[in-house]
């Protein structure tokens, strides 16, 4: 490796390592992070106050939660380009207040033919350090959130295709101004960016990094927005905006792969079952593979439905090493089973067995650390080896409800902070391909998550929609994070569920997660003042930064009310 690539590598690791938590925690969230809406209003929270306006605008205008989660999502893409957009990918559930039905589109990025088994390997038949995989064309899923954007409307939406993409346009034509999520994200990537001249040409002054206050337009998005809102969702897909697309990654200066015209055409978001379990009464519905989110959090709910943690309440560390060991068999089991279904066997049933989960849950000691979490044999499981993916905190989640009571759970994703760093059309193309496990055998086993062609990565993304005992839905849900995705949607249903909080205070409840053989906590919370105390169950606990970036709408008899997460500069707002 020459000097020159050894100093972006260096610059890129040190970004990567602060921007990971740097672009969740925020120093100063807004005074108001909440809207409730009586019953005939809608109310929408996004991670940004201009995206949540935009699906505002499409419920006053008279739209559905899917068309005001969509203008969300595209609006999303123009002010917060470092966590989402067009050139990646989102999971997304649908609640039909008329049928009492949930569906859910699969809008996951999906790898190129040209992919193999070797494609996150060095030369050496070795998994490639991060930081070099992530960087240029390698890395770069074909996207799809505008395919499921078109499913939705389809079969949900009611306004016109294109007013879904004014708001956005207006955004990207006439500028938006830089916040300190972008900013503080722009400062981190700026190491790296020597290599990425489109990328600069839009967020860089001529001194650098823009920064708090200055001003983004970008005509190019703003085109691609007008073309799409007139053509329809071929037109990202086909003609001169899918050649960028392509050329984009075949042609990239860093990392150059193989991507075709045929990768876009073979694209379609695929309509999913939906994966639900009872805890304590309520149905818990999320997403199925390729998202782990709703079989691990679910299992995670499982094993701690035998203690009385509501009794315990939020102050107590036992609460929290019984959430810490249920967490880490949880993942463990994730490690080794989950990938995506179309591709390898998935025993979502087996996982969420009744009597698998009690059998998981008969590990826990409630006054002792296991300190050895492997994963279990569910029914009707194939023999694994567990091989843990990298995924680098990043995403944006999103929520509507509207008059008539359809609710929309969305998380959309570009993976890591600006994905590959490649720009198309003027939006970040993904780098979702490092979801994916690197090395795709593991103990002379097969592993679920290797790469192959026309496979979607394994995704942390978890969705969540919440019924009550009489299957009414109360609580829509999800998170940015990265892996710890499935970690602050627990959080905040057991915030809901066990503590009887608002789900404002859900959102709010510290946050934890493990690694290298310890619970990790957040700091500056009541759980960072209990180390001591969690770590006299026998792991050790690191203190550390665990930002989070939440949103959620909930249902209190009367109407609905909508939270964002105070760690971000989110905001809900009502019709």
């Amino acid at each position: 490796m020459s000097f020159i690539s050894r100093t972006f590598v260096a610059a890129a690791a040190l970004a990567l390592s602060s921007l990971s938590i740097a672009c969740h925690a925020q120093s100063a969230p807004p005074a108001d992070t909440s809207a409730t809406a009586p019953l005939g209003k809608g109310v929408v929270s996004s991670a940004d106050p201009r995206a949540t306006a935009a699906g505002q605008e499409m419920l006053r205008k008279g739209g559905s939660a899917a068309d005001a989660a969509m203008a969300m999502m595209l609006a999303l893409t123009v002010v917060e380009p470092q966590s989402s957009g067009i050139g990646g990918g989102g999971l997304l559930l649908h609640h039909d207040a008329a049928t009492g039905t949930l569906a859910t589109i699969d809008g996951r990025e999906m790898a190129p033919a040209s992919a193999s088994e070797q494609l996150l390997l060095g030369a050496d038949g070795k998994p490639l350090p991060f930081i070099e995989a992530f960087q240029g064309g390698r890395s770069v899923g074909v996207p799809g959130n505008i395919r499921l954007m078109a499913m939705a409307h389809q079969k949900w939406g009611k306004l016109p295709w294109a007013d879904l993409f004014g708001p956005a346009i207006k955004l990207a034509e006439e500028g938006f101004v830089v916040n300190d999520a972008l900013a503080r994200a722009l400062a981190r990537l700026a190491p790296i960016w020597a290599r990425f001249p489109d990328a600069r040409a839009i967020y860089w002054n001529a001194t650098g990094p823009k920064t708090v206050g200055d001003r983004v337009t970008n005509p190019a998005l703003a085109e691609l927005l007008r073309a799409v809102a007139k053509q329809g969702s071929d037109a990202f897909y086909t003609g001169k905006h899918g050649q960028a697309l392509v050329d984009a990654v075949s042609k990239a200066s860093v990392n150059p792969v193989p991507m075709t015209m045929a990768d876009l055409a073979a694209y379609k978001a695929k309509e999913r079952p939906p994966v639900c379990s009872r805890y304590r009464g309520y149905k818990v519905c999320g997403m199925g593979p390729p998202s782990s989110g709703a079989t691990t959090v679910q299992q995670i709910l499982g094993m701690l439905e035998p203690h009385d943690i509501g009794a315990l309440g939020p102050d107590n560390a036992k609460t929290w090493h019984l959430i810490g060991e249920a967490m880490q068999l949880a993942y463990a089991d994730r490690e080794s089973y989950l990938g995506d279904a179309d591709f390898v066997s998935v025993p979502v049933n087996g996982l969420l067995d009744p009597a698998y989960v009690k059998s998981r849950a008969a590990l826990i000691d409630p006054d002792k650390a296991l300190n050895r979490y492997e994963a279990g044999t569910p029914p009707g499981s194939e023999p694994r080896t567990a091989a843990v993916s990298s995924e680098v905190a990043g995403t944006t989640h999103f929520v509507a409800v509207d008059g008539a009571g359809n609710i929309v759970s969305m998380t959309s994703t570009v993976e890591g902070p600006f994905g590959s760093q490649l720009i198309a059309n003027g939006y970040f193309l993904n780098n979702e391909l490092t979801d994916f496990t690197f090395a795709p055998e593991k103990n002379g086993k097969k592993v679920a998550n290797r790469v192959q062609p026309g496979k979607r990565p394994l995704s942390s993304m978890s969705p969540h929609i919440v019924y009550d005992a009489q299957d009414r839905p109360v609580l829509a849900v999800g998170s940015a994070g990265g892996k710890r995705i499935i970690m602050h949607v627990t959080k905040a249903l057991i915030g809901v569920i066990d503590f009887k909080l608002p789900a404002g205070e859900a959102l709010a409840l510290p946050n934890i997660y493990f690694g290298n053989g310890s619970l990790i906590v957040e700091g500056k919370t009541p759980l960072g003042g209990m180390n001591e105390a969690l770590a006299a169950f026998g792991q050790p606990v690191v203190v550390d930064e665990l930002g989070s970036k939440l949103n959620a709408a909930q249902f209190n008899g009367k109407g609905w009310t909508g939270y964002a997460d105070p760690r971000s500069p989110g905001v809900a707002l009502a019709e």
